[in-house]
């Protein structure tokens, strides 16, 4: 626990102010936990109510996260980890995450090709033929799509609806594992992340029957693709989720289509007419390239629009040679291809694994996890093998160890040669949390 010495003052807010220096200062760590209300209210001979003032400053800050039988602890920093160096030569790349360049379409073709004009402030946000095209393609999936917006990559469509929809201390419902993209954001915003944990269906029902059971206001899903296990949801599952979902009208659903076209998976989604707050955001990232920073979101009239307003006090509006770029790139036939590529190399990699007993998991999308005993002495075996994988342990929240291993660029066979390189890692390191 804390040690008290470096808390001080008579009011909420000086309290407070204590706190944040101390973090500032590095005296306190992330991860503290807070002495006791009772017990610090005595320490500075102050009320209970006056400390208890300081520690909702606190948590509405996003300094502190309230975990009820855990206390009070100092929130993790809401810092993304920096970007790791490039693995050495000779050592094959599968920890990024990145689609194959190869399999991306050809922007020059496409950029000769463009027919884009000057825009000035005051016109259209969105370009029209992009909408038109996500439109036709959200209704052939079942969702209204009424209204569209286009951001500035999925994560950045994301914190915009949280932004306009929460307050610093809510919860929110996650998947576990998650994309540690979706952790650090809710750090960001001082926002609570209630883990849910999945299958390769999706999130599991009992697990998420009991945390709606609590005081959560928003959900967030990967519906395919989910990173890092791979999970896409099954009609079935999608049943009894949106069953489940509909005890909680007022909860906010956000989807996270971040793969899109090539997920390898049909897009399945738990949005119903019940539902009176949503929002659907697909990316292009992984289909057409990451710095194109294009994304589309549809969702309910209020969400939308409570997020365009938003959007025209700063950025105004994604570029509209971006957009008319994108729109045109949803045509290319080469992202069927690329589609079908990412699902021979990933169960081909799975198919593997399996000839050496190990567990994986990996139904669509560009990823494969993979439970083990101890994820940094693997990912640290197959390094020295040639191979720099992801440990898990930054996706986790209560899941057990894994390490995550991106397909992208990894041909059928050097799946054999990595598959005989971690079963002999596992071998020397420890066994599968399943063996």
């Amino acid at each position: 626990m804390l040690e008290q010495k470096y808390i001080s003052g008579r009011t909420a807010v000086n309290i407070a102010r204590s706190v944040e220096g101390g973090v500032a200062a590095g005296k306190i760590a992330a991860g503290e936990r807070l002495p006791s209300v009772r017990s610090l209210a005595a320490h500075l001979g102050v009320s209970a109510a006056t400390v208890a003032a300081a520690y909702r400053i606190l948590q509405r800050r996003g300094v502190t996260l309230a975990q009820r039988r855990r206390g009070t602890r100092i929130r993790p920093s809401a810092h993304a980890a920096p970007t790791p160096p490039p693995p050495p030569r000779g050592v094959r790349n599968l920890a990024e995450g990145n689609p194959d360049p190869e399999l991306l379409p050809d922007l020059r073709r496409h950029l000769r090709s463009l027919r884009a004009g000057q825009r000035l402030y005051g016109q259209e946000l969105n370009d029209r033929q992009l909408t038109a095209v996500a439109q036709r393609q959200f209704r052939a999936e079942g969702l209204p799509a009424q209204h569209i917006a286009v951001v500035s990559g999925a994560l950045d469509g994301i914190e915009r609806v949280l932004r306009e929809q929460l307050r610093p201390g809510d919860r929110v419902i996650v998947e576990d594992p998650c994309f540690s993209g979706i952790v650090d954001l809710l750090a960001a915003l001082a926002l609570h992340p209630v883990p849910v944990a999945v299958d390769d269906e999706g999130m599991l029902p009992n697990a998420l029957a009991r945390v709606l059971r609590g005081t959560a206001e928003a959900i967030i899903v990967t519906p395919r693709a989910q990173n890092p296990t791979g999970a896409a949801l099954s009609r079935k599952r999608a049943t009894q989720l949106r069953t489940m979902l509909r005890r909680r009208p007022d909860l906010l659903l956000i989807e996270d289509d971040h793969a899109g076209q090539i997920s390898g998976a049909p897009y399945v989604t738990l949005v119903d007419a019940s539902r009176s707050r949503w929002a659907v955001v697909r990316s292009v990232s992984k289909s057409l390239g990451p710095d194109l920073r294009v994304a589309i979101l549809t969702g309910d009239h209020d969400t939308v629009s409570a997020l365009e307003r938003r959007q025209t006090i700063g950025m105004r509006w994604v570029s509209h040679i971006l957009q008319a770029l994108v729109a045109s790139l949803l045509r290319d036939r080469k992202v069927a291809r690329a589609e079908r590529v990412y699902t021979e190399r990933r169960e081909a990699l799975l198919a593997a694994l399996a000839a050496f007993g190990i567990e994986a998991h990996g139904r669509s999308g560009l990823n494969v996890w993979i439970p083990v005993a101890d994820e940094s002495a693997v990912a640290q075996a197959l390094f020295q093998a040639g191979w720099a994988v992801h440990a898990g342990e930054s996706y986790r929240i209560a899941s057990p160890p894994a390490i995550r291993v991106t397909i992208a660029t990894l041909a059928p066979a050097d799946a054999k040669r990595l598959a005989r390189d971690l079963a002999s890692a596992i071998a020397t390191r420890g066994r599968t949390m399943a063996a």
